[in-house]
């Protein structure tokens, strides 16, 4: 393969990916993201009454969406 080939190929390798680890979810999957957000407000203006439904403190949101998530753990 020629240089051109290859420095095309990524090139566009490049350009599908670009964005992929610093995108927000809005700009990422807005579908999602809106999914996420009207949840959100569902849970902050209304009483679930399902006694096995949880809701977890701010602290443990957090928790969940850092880089720790990377990690994984089986067991």
């Amino acid at each position: 393969m020629s240089n051109a080939a290859t420095n095309t190929n990524v090139a566009s390798h490049n350009m599908h990916h670009e964005g992929f680890f610093d995108q927000d979810l809005a700009a990422r999957d807005p579908e999602i993201f809106k999914s996420i957000k009207d949840e959100l407000a569902r849970q902050q203006h209304s009483i679930e009454l399902i006694a096995s439904e949880n809701i977890v403190s701010k602290a443990v949101m957090e928790a969940q969406g850092s880089v720790m998530t990377n990690k994984y753990a089986e067991g």
